[in-house]
């Protein structure tokens, strides 16, 4: 059984106790913009792990807190790529421990490797051109998404005539284009169309709610608590 912290009780917070406390697991610290001041080293000590869910501002200072409190994080905080890095690096020299994914969804994991493997395939046809549209709640902060932004690049990998992204109305040649639609309270979709002159190849992933989210970082939290360095869901999963 875990001792986990919760930083950012919002919807996903809440989700992630939920399903923590049916796997047998206790929330020792709960933290959110209320008693932000409660984010300690003494606190987080009292803890095993921490899953942490907040905004872009906030992550990297959290993940911090974490690293300075020896306690390993579970990250799933998107649109904040600039500082991401810089933290990634950090565990993997030894100063802290991290497992970071802008999704966890079992499903979309799974979906990012179909992509990859119908992009390598293209790549070598060279006639189809890839598109992606994502939906989210009005309430999500980054835009595109992080699991857009990954998608973008997992193609580019593979499709030599692609190099990076960019997000509509704004278009440029060799870059895939991102449609970022916002509404009502959907948990999130995420469409993948290859487009030729004779006919489309389309991949969706629709979640169904923020359980599959939460039982996927809760799962990584089980995995990372004892180990050392940067992970991410491909090592939890073994899909390389």
């Amino acid at each position: 059984m875990l001792k986990i912290a919760i930083i950012g009780y919002g919807k996903m917070g809440h989700e992630v106790e939920a399903v923590a406390l049916e796997r047998g697991h206790s929330i020792a610290l709960k933290i959110d913009k209320d008693n932000i001041a409660e984010l300690t080293t003494e606190n987080l000590k009292k803890t095993d792990v921490a899953i942490e869910f907040t905004s872009p501002g906030t992550a990297f200072q959290n993940i911090q807190a974490c690293f300075n409190a020896g306690v390993p994080v579970v990250s799933g905080t998107t649109g904040w790529n600039s500082q991401l890095e810089s933290m990634i690096e950090k565990a993997r020299k030894g100063e802290g421990t991290l497992f970071y994914a802008s999704n966890f969804s079992i499903g979309v994991n799974i979906f990012f490797k179909l992509n990859k493997y119908i992009a390598t395939i293209l790549n070598r046809i060279g006639m189809y051109q890839p598109t992606i549209t994502e939906i989210h709640h009005t309430q999500k902060l980054d835009s595109p998404s992080g699991t857009a932004i990954k998608l973008a690049n997992t193609l580019c990998s593979q499709m030599e005539a692609y190099q990076g992204w960019t997000l509509l109305p704004e278009t440029a040649p060799n870059k895939i284009p991102i449609e970022a639609i916002r509404q009502g309270q959907v948990p999130g979709t995420h469409i993948v169309n290859f487009l030729s002159g004779q006919d489309s190849i389309t991949l969706k992933h629709e979640a169904k709610s923020r359980r599959g989210f939460a039982l996927g970082a809760v799962m990584a939290a089980e995995f990372v608590h004892n180990q050392k360095g940067f992970f991410s869901m491909d090592d939890l999963l073994k899909l390389d």
